[in-house]
């Protein structure tokens, strides 16, 4: 059952060849036998999810009627943990579902149980979680990538066919590309924030994981869509992408970015992408090469917006309202201090103090200000560059997934990963990563880029390479 995609899934639900409770059953006990390796869990909902699958049958409504499905632990669930992977969170009960959750179990998802992640989704890597670093299944000696590195670790490991995720400038592309999986990013404000615990405001937003674009096509019409509880939700009617999806790229005008292939993208792995675009060549596509030239500017200006807002927005966890709160505190200001740096790991605390610095009097115009209207120039990138192409293709990362601790102890190396990743994010613009190869016997991702509200087009043209190659269906070793 873990080979078959999810539409197979739902028509052998609604042929009675198998049950809502068989498929949850399949899926538990995958996750027990291969969790422990992995660490890609922090929660498991076994009860829960026996229960609302024993609901369900072949008559249930809702597109995904029986669809096990795990939740990164940034999504709020009534009535479970939800941590952020922090100590600061680690005994917070959610008292209400995200929008995100409240969607796909009305489109009959079973929720399996909640992913790892880095704390507060700060991280490319998975090793800034309290409960532990996530292993790639490809090879456990290595990271999935980050920060929702438990959702695409899981999805490619077999443990659920879909996982929910959030990318803030790269967290579902840089860790699908990682671990060989599909993940979708949408366009900014596609997919509602409500009840996603907030890391940066203006950046945040959610998407999927899955084997391939077409299972994202079902995951993804089932969760995106207006919010009036969710100011930056966008009142805009979502495509049935999965119906849409022709596989045709005849005629597509594919751009590709001359400053993401320039020094710092290792050779084997440009090789994977070169002859992914060459593939997309024989399906008929057109292929030109294009510049974006505020590009090497992402990395400054991500690094000064996300932890500004960070900073404001992880204020709210102070010891006093929920959350950590430290021992027999002597007056407010110990118990602010001490909750705070007891429940906090070093990576979230060094964003804090950034944000908190650059939003401080005195530099606020000199970074804050200089940032915003860097990102306007980046947006600007992509507005020109999709006048005159229809996608544009690019590598998700430098190089295959590092080792674990291998750059831990220096963050500037760690945020560089993002560096093709973070422009997408600051525009706002739709991202996909699709598997493309393999380089040094992990896996290498292809970013798809297409211009805002066109996620049909990315699904559909991830959807046209995944039919003439076969990379999305490989299983590492030990997880078939």
């Amino acid at each position: 059952m873990h080979d078959r995609s999810i539409a197979e899934l739902i028509a052998a639900v609604r042929s009675g060849e198998t049950t809502p409770r068989a498929l949850t059953d399949h899926y538990l006990d995958r996750i027990e036998r291969l969790q422990p390796s992995l660490n890609a869990l922090i929660t498991r909902t076994a009860e829960a999810a026996h229960a609302v699958a024993d609901g369900l049958d072949e008559q249930s409504p809702g597109a995904l009627a029986g669809l096990p499905i795990l939740h990164k632990d940034i999504f709020c669930t009534k009535g479970v943990k939800t941590s952020c992977a922090s100590r600061m969170l680690d005994n917070f009960v959610a008292p209400y579902d995200a929008t995100v959750v409240e969607r796909l179990a009305a489109a009959g998802t079973v929720m399996l149980g909640k992913t790892n992640m880095d704390e507060f989704a700060m991280g490319s890597s998975n090793e800034n979680s309290f409960y532990g670093p996530v292993k790639n299944p490809w090879n456990l000696a290595h990271v999935p990538g980050g920060s929702s590195g438990g959702s695409a670790a899981a999805v490619a490991a077999g443990l659920a066919p879909a996982a929910t995720g959030t990318d803030t400038g790269g967290s579902i592309r840089q860790p699908a590309a990682l671990c060989g999986v599909t993940g979708i990013k949408p366009t900014y404000g596609r997919v509602s924030r409500y009840g996603m615990i907030a890391f940066a405001s203006s950046l945040d937003q959610g998407g999927c994981f899955a084997r391939s674009a077409a299972d994202c096509a079902h995951v993804l019409s089932a969760m995106a869509g207006f919010d009036p509880r969710d100011s930056t939700s966008v009142e805009r009617d979502v495509p049935d992408y999965a119906a849409a999806l022709s596989g045709d790229v005849a005629g597509l005008r594919i751009g590709l970015p001359r400053e993401y292939f320039a020094d710092g993208l290792e050779a084997d792995s440009r090789a994977v992408i070169d002859a992914a675009v060459k593939q997309y060549e024989a399906l008929g596509a057109e292929v030109v090469d294009i510049d974006m030239p505020h590009t090497d500017l992402a990395v400054s200006t991500y690094y000064v917006i996300a932890p500004a807002e960070a900073s404001s927005n992880l204020a709210r966890f102070d010891g006093v309202r929920y959350g950590h709160r430290c021992d027999a505190p002597r007056d407010l200001e110990d118990l602010y201090t001490r909750s705070r740096g007891e429940g906090f790991g070093a990576e979230v605390q060094r964003r804090i103090m950034i944000g908190a610095y650059v939003l401080s009097a005195g530099y606020y115009d000199a970074y804050y200000i200089k940032a915003q209207k860097t990102r306007r120039l980046i947006a600007q990138d992509f507005q020109r560059a999709f006048e005159h192409v229809d996608l544009i293709a690019a590598p998700v990362t430098q190089a295959p997934a590092f080792k674990l601790g291998e750059k831990a102890d220096d963050p500037v190396s760690m945020y560089l990963n993002d560096v093709y990743t973070l422009p997408a994010s600051l525009a706002g613009v739709p991202g996909m990563s699709v598997p493309a190869g393999f380089a040094h016997g992990l896996p290498v991702g292809l970013q798809l880029l297409a211009p805002w509200f066109e996620e049909g087009r990315l699904l559909n043209a991830g959807h046209a390479y995944q039919q003439a190659t076969d990379w999305h269906t490989a299983r590492p070793a030990g997880f078939e």
